[in-house]
């Protein structure tokens, strides 16, 4: 009889309640459908349903380039598709929902104190940077709490992070796409129109949110990698009151500043730690593929793997063409068994990196390679063309 198809059986935890494995994702999906539907009615209220489709179609460039690149910086060890995806809806609802709700009273409360046009202000140097960055980080926080398995690095952080700021940025952007539609049209060159305001969010600046919030990533990163104790608290904290300073200084060059101000802000500052946080995501990158490449030696005599894979699991183009190969040979399902596969193999790495197993990674540990053995065996089934049982 032929191994299963069905994907990574040993990923299987120990059997929860119904409760847990059906009420609370179904809760879950009518939370999110009610934060959608009150952001969309609210946003449509304000600016109207054809503005509403103007910047939605806007603001799916953006946020398709910035899904793209923190899709590019999580290779080598992919996060869950369905956890990315939550992060995302995280960001473009309830972290939108939040903010919103608190950014209104603090201007209300601005205007009140300091009289007309200094709630906006308030609310945009002081509320928004620490409600917005919060409401984002709690996603994240979340996580690391809840699936620590699933959150073991600075570019889990950073990916994480980057994913909850698209979904945010995306809520934003289709508000004020829609808000420049509404009150000046496309634009003439001479006033500020949706295509002013496409170069300035969607051009100049779509990596502003996710950089707020990477720097809040890198710090809960720091901290899951950690076993200091004061530097697992200590590090969240910082990367947060970075993100909100960050986000300030942005709002305030904005709202103070000229554009003269603005572009200092933005070439002067944004730009080259835009330019650091690449350059610590491809140190990361390198990090990982070291730490991959030197425990396939002892997967090879373990007998995990086999010593003529190990070329092309030490590399990403080395897996890329392996699952490529597969594909063109014996299918969709074959490559998608070796991709299975390729992950186990660095999830084993990962998890055994200079550590003394705990019992709860020992079980892990038993988990992935039952993940392995049952992939492989699926990816060589279909290769052999046996029939399906």
């Amino acid at each position: 009889m032929s191994e299963p198809s069905s994907p990574a059986p040993g990923l299987d935890r120990i059997r929860r309640p119904r409760s847990i494995t059906v009420l609370l994702p179904v809760l879950g999906l009518i939370a999110v459908a009610l934060c959608g539907l009150f952001v969309f009615g609210t946003v449509t209220e304000k600016v109207g349903p054809l503005a509403v489709g103007i910047g939605v179609l806007a603001a799916l460039v953006p946020v398709a380039v910035v899904v793209t690149a923190f899709l590019w910086v999580d290779r080598w060890e992919p996060e869950p598709p369905k956890l990315l995806l939550l992060s995302f809806v995280w960001g473009a609802c309830v972290a939108t929902i939040i903010a919103l709700l608190l950014n209104s009273g603090a201007e209300a409360v601005g205007d009140l104190l300091l009289g007309s046009g200094g709630g906006g202000r308030i609310s945009g140097l002081v509320s928004a940077p620490l409600v917005e960055e919060a409401a984002k980080a709690a996603f994240i926080l979340l996580l690391w709490w809840r699936r620590p398995d699933e959150f073991d690095g600075v570019v889990d952080g950073i990916v994480y992070a980057g994913f909850t700021a698209a979904g945010f940025a995306f809520t934003e952007n289709i508000y004020y796409f829609g808000r420049a539609f509404a009150e000046h049209g496309f634009g003439d060159g001479t006033s500020a129109g949706v295509l002013a305001a496409f170069f300035l969010r969607g051009v100049l600046s779509p990596f502003t949110h996710p950089l707020f919030a990477v720097m809040t990533g890198i710090g809960l990163g720091v901290a899951a990698s950690s076993k200091v104790r004061s530097l697992r608290i200590l590090a969240p904290i910082g990367g947060y009151i970075v993100a909100v300073l960050l986000h300030a200084l942005w709002n305030g060059a904005a709202l103070l500043g000229g554009a003269k101000t603005f572009l200092n802000v933005y070439f002067l500052i944004m730009v080259p730690l835009f330019i650091g946080v690449f350059s610590v995501v491809v140190m990361q990158r390198r990090r990982e593929q070291r730490i991959v490449a030197a425990a396939l030696p002892m997967m090879v005599e373990a007998r995990w793997i086999a010593p003529s894979e190990v070329s092309l699991l030490a590399s990403l183009s080395g897996r890329r063409s392996w699952r490529k190969q597969a594909r063109k040979q014996s299918g969709r399902e074959a490559a998608k068994a070796v991709g299975r596969y390729q992950a186990s193999v660095t999830e084993l790495a990962f998890l055994r990196r200079g550590r003394k197993l705990t019992d709860e990674a020992k079980q892990r540990q038993r988990e992935l390679l039952q993940v392995l053995k049952t992939s492989r065996a699926e990816a060589v089934r279909l290769a052999d063309g046996a029939p399906r049982g």
